[in-house]
């Protein structure tokens, strides 16, 4: 697949997954609530394949890594949402853990240290996109704030490895992440 379809695969499932979520936080009934927050993860998942190549072909082995550890939380939501809380199993939250780790170690190893701007955007998609995805899983409003920081560091990222594409659909998922912050910040 090109590079431009995997940009515009992944960004637009991504978008799509944050304007899910605001969507879900305007809802009006439990029911349509459940049926925009199962979107939101499906529509996640399917996106994720994508971010993975493009992060493995720039060698952000953080960010790739970050993001095949998302899978678990994705996985963990879409069974929050579904089922409702307290149905995910355990071990989907240590083995995205366990894959931040694994990331972070590879960065390490291939770059010498912590040497590069990269490497701290990548730790801001990982902090961001992480801490976001489990908190978002565990139906929290704390992981807006998360999403926003990896949003940032993500679009900053893509912008200097020349992903134009990505990078606006950061932004404007920004734009979504904030939405569904403020909305879900009167009820929390």
């Amino acid at each position: 697949m090109s590079e431009i379809m995997l940009q515009i695969c992944g960004g637009l499932c991504y978008l799509l997954n944050k304007v899910f979520f605001s969507r879900a936080e305007r809802a009006t009934s439990l029911f349509n609530r459940k049926s925009w927050r199962i979107r939101s993860w499906i529509v996640y998942l399917v996106g994720l394949p994508a971010w993975v190549v493009v992060f493995v072909s720039e060698h952000n082995w953080i960010a790739a890594a970050v993001e095949s550890g998302g899978a678990p939380a994705m996985v963990s939501g879409l069974i929050v949402a579904w089922r409702g809380q307290g149905a995910a199993p355990r071990w989907l939250d240590t083995l995205a853990k366990l894959s931040v780790f694994a990331g972070l170690g590879v960065s390490m190893y291939e770059y010498g240290g912590l040497t590069d701007i990269s490497q701290v955007l990548e730790l801001g998609i990982a902090a961001g996109f992480l801490l976001g995805t489990y908190l978002m899983a565990q139906d929290s409003c704390q992981g807006y704030l998360w999403l926003m920081l990896g949003n940032i560091s993500c679009a900053a990222l893509m912008g200097t490895e020349g992903f134009y594409i990505l990078m606006g659909q950061q932004l404007t998922s920004l734009i979504f992440v904030v939405d569904g912050f403020l909305v879900r910040r009167k009820r929390c």
